[in-house]
């Protein structure tokens, strides 16, 4: 394995990295409805649990409803308990075979929790990009230890690491405040 290969890896693990906290942002509950927020959500179909998206179709009603269209009738009754049942604090009404989600606005206090959350979130994305950053800086040192490279090419390495995590972290940073924004938007 060489310098630029290390280096490789790091920026794929990092943008990696990125990628599941875009994620895990998507799930965290704002003002405005997002079908992503019933990723989490699974449901009983004949006796294994699938996640939702697997027994019925989710999209957007307008911008505070999701409709949820079953693909077999008899699941609608069940996708409503499992709606219900979970922790977003969400009351679905069913009509007929659809199903409306209404995303009840948030307090301020809610709102507050919700970004808190997002600064949990976005703190443990950069915990990951320093652990990726240690984690190529140690395979440098190795490849020195090994005599496969030079100091002066640990220390470029090393610099070019830093910037690459120094990169990665202000967009977690702008991607924390984004959402935060759009939390605390009524």
């Amino acid at each position: 394995m060489t310098i630029a290969d290390i280096k490789k890896n790091a920026q794929n693990k990092m943008d990696a990295s990125i990628a599941a906290f875009k994620n895990n942002l998507a799930r965290i509950r704002t003002g405005r409805a997002n079908p992503q927020l019933l990723d989490t959500i699974h449901v009983d179909y004949y006796g294994s649990m699938v996640p939702l998206s697997q027994v019925a179709n989710v999209s957007l009603l307008d911008s505070r409803t999701i409709s949820v269209q079953p693909w077999e009738k008899t699941m609608a009754a069940k996708i409503e308990k499992s709606i219900r049942e979970s922790d977003l604090g969400l009351n679905p009404a069913s009509l007929g075979d659809l199903i409306r989600v209404p995303m009840p606005p948030m307090s301020e206090e809610r709102r507050r929790e919700m970004t808190k959350l997002a600064r949990t979130e976005g703190e443990n994305a950069k915990i990951a990009v320093r652990n990726l950053r240690r984690d190529a800086n140690e395979g440098v040192k190795k490849l020195v230890k090994d005599k496969e490279a030079s100091e002066d090419d640990q220390k470029r390495s090393e610099a070019d690491i830093q910037k690459l995590t120094d990169k990665h972290i202000a967009d977690i940073d702008t991607l924390v405040a984004a959402k935060e924004q759009e939390i605390m938007a009524i």
